[in-house]
């Protein structure tokens, strides 16, 4: 079952295969761990949205449509799985700091950033980016990868990853002018 692809992986997870999740996880813990701990100094956070992750990977295996690299499906998840659990603890953290019990929850710049693309005009403009020039971004800008990781990640070659970003900055200034 090992040498089966990611999308096999997930169609038999939608079927309620769990040693299909267990191999699933086995293949992208590790990398999905190291990009989110770029984005997020917390290591409980981490842990929190990976676990989630998977958790939603395991409920939601139908809904993915099949296009696309699994790979980037999973990585949409577990960001915002991590920006929720950022949320909640900082809900949580003001409540506790207003009954006077325990310190404020310490945001990195790097996190303050992400809330920013998440939900400022950069979201927006993003939006506005086809999914195919918006993955790039999101791989190349938000998750510091190379060209070439972008492209093993996306299923694309290295020269197409190049193409998008080229036509995503040039819409993204448009729609940010």
């Amino acid at each position: 079952m090992h040498d089966r692809t990611d999308a096999d992986l997930l169609a038999s997870v939608a079927d309620g295969d769990r040693e299909a999740l267990r191999i699933l996880h086995d293949r992208h813990v590790v990398w999905l761990r190291l990009r989110l701990t770029r984005r997020c100094s917390d290591a409980d956070v981490v842990d929190e949205a990976v676990q989630d992750t998977f958790v939603a990977v395991w409920r939601g295996a139908a809904q993915w449509n099949g296009t696309g690299e699994p790979a980037a499906w999973i990585w949409g998840i577990a960001i915002r799985r991590m920006l929720g659990v950022l949320r909640g603890r900082r809900r949580w953290g003001r409540d506790r700091t207003l009954q006077e019990s325990t310190p404020t929850v310490v945001t990195t710049a790097e996190e303050v950033v992400v809330m920013g693309v998440q939900h400022g005009d950069l979201a927006g403009a993003l939006m506005l980016l086809s999914p195919e020039l918006r993955a790039v971004v999101q791989a190349t800008v938000l998750d510091g990868l190379t060209t070439r990781e972008a492209g093993d990640l996306l299923g694309i070659p290295t020269g197409t990853v190049k193409t998008r970003m080229m036509r995503a900055r040039i819409e993204l200034r448009g729609a940010l002018a």
